[in-house]
């Protein structure tokens, strides 16, 4: 990207003499907004940053010390505010997409921390996820080709994902080493989530449950554990087989076509339900937050429990559990007091935080595979926090996060079990034997 003529942008106006305020700046210096004689650039791709996102950051900074990558590398460049200002740069015609540009966008988690603090409600992660399918064909013809096959051809096919899974085995020696500790063994090829499970006892209700691609791949007991809780509390469960992944990947990673069209399948799979249930933050995030014309009743499984209430009262679990929140559900749906209240309510469980527990773990869907510096760091950072409680089990809501957790504690050599804090309901609650 060719350097811009100055680092942050300034909007001018006027003071009560007439004169632009902030005259006395150094030369070159202006508030927020376009230059007077700035020439309109051109991103590559079709769903660019708007002029209207762009506009709305006012530079202020507030955003930088909770930005996980600003706060490892201390560079203008891997913050929010530094991003956003290469956009505009790119918009306004003084600079190009470029390697340059695209190492800045490819650095970021998109955890969206910083639109938590964001006093403008800056909508970052969509001007993010509209700058990395500028990005796209910069890539390699090797990288486009994977992305390619993963993001556009697997994951929305339930078939090709499940060939993916069964040849995992095999393939498995031959991944990066960093990979292969991640990723977990797959769940049972053989069978399918029950289509209906009635609900136990007094129905209080029909409703749908997401399966996802890769939580119903590689983390079934979780949708088990799910419908189990559901139905013993008064819910008929559907899991409609028309779904498709819900295309969270997709879209952070610059394929929005793809994502929209896993939208509109979704929206006709899930048409009519009351609610749409789902156990896997990232993923409930995407549909709650970014179907627009697509938007369905979608619930958070954990928020979903504690504002309808649990119909059986839990047993008996003796362990200290760390609940660990993950990005998009404490930042886009806004999920913390909710899992931690539901989980008090089984007696002989002491649920304890993490410090810095609003921080990225690192997962950020493809992001440990792309950017394993970073990812590696944060992972670190976490794993000791989590070493520092003493607990005995994480809760995590989220896959990624989950695969994060797990192969940080075991670089450790800690002997901690990773769950969704559903399956330690279904633990408590499921009848005895």
């Amino acid at each position: 990207m060719r350097p811009g003529r100055e680092s942050i942008h300034y909007m001018r106006t006027s003071d009560e003499t007439g004169g632009p305020v902030g005259g006395d700046l150094p030369a070159g210096t202006r508030f927020v907004g376009p230059e007077a004689d700035a020439v309109p650039g051109w991103f590559p791709g079709r769903d660019a940053p708007t002029d209207a996102d762009l506009a709305s950051c006012v530079a202020c900074g507030l955003c930088l010390p909770h930005c996980p990558t600003y706060r490892l590398t201390g560079e203008e460049s891997a913050s929010p505010r530094g991003r956003i200002t290469a956009m505009r740069e790119v918009a306004e015609g003084r600079a190009v997409v470029d390697d340059t540009f695209a190492s800045f966008m490819d650095l970021c988690l998109s955890c969206r921390a910083c639109e938590d603090v964001c006093p403008s409600h800056v909508p970052f992660g969509r001007m993010m996820e509209a700058a990395r399918e500028q990005v796209e064909p910069l890539r390699s013809r090797r990288a486009r080709l994977v992305r390619w096959l993963g993001l556009d051809i697997a994951l929305p096919h339930r078939k090709l994902l499940w060939l993916a899974a069964a040849l995992q085995p095999l393939a498995k020696p031959f991944l990066p080493a960093r990979v292969r500790a991640m990723v977990p063994s797959p769940s049972t090829l053989l069978h399918r989530l029950p289509a209906v499970t009635p609900a136990v006892g007094e129905e209080r209700g029909t409703v749908a449950v997401l399966s996802g691609c890769v939580q119903d791949r590689w983390f079934r007991e979780v949708n088990l554990a799910t419908i189990r809780v559901l139905a013993r509390n008064g819910w008929r469960v559907t899991v409609p087989r028309a779904q498709a992944c819900c295309g969270a990947l997709s879209a952070h990673n610059g394929r929005l076509r793809t994502a929209r069209s896993l939208a509109r399948r979704n929206a006709w799979a899930f048409a009519g339900a009351d609610h749409v249930i789902v156990n896997a933050a990232g993923c409930a995030a995407h549909m709650a937050d970014a179907l627009g014309e697509h938007a369905l009743p979608v619930r958070d499984l954990m928020a979903f429990l504690a504002q309808e209430g649990l119909r059986e009262e839990p047993g008996e679990l003796r362990a200290t559990v760390a609940y660990h929140d993950a990005c998009h559900a404490l930042r886009v749906l806004k999920v913390h007091d909710q899992p931690r209240a539901l989980l008090r309510r089984i007696p002989g469980l002491d649920v304890v935080d993490i410090a810095n527990g609003d921080r990225c773990c690192g997962a950020a869907g493809l992001y440990n595979v792309t950017q394993p510096e970073m990812s590696g760091e944060l992972r670190r950072q976490k794993a000791d926090a989590v070493a520092a409680t003493g607990a005995t089990i994480v809760a995590s809501a989220n896959p990624g996060c989950t695969m994060q957790l797990a192969a940080g504690l075991r670089e450790l050599g800690l002997d901690v079990e990773v769950v969704h804090p559903v399956q330690l309901l279904d633990r408590a609650c499921a009848p005895a034997s």
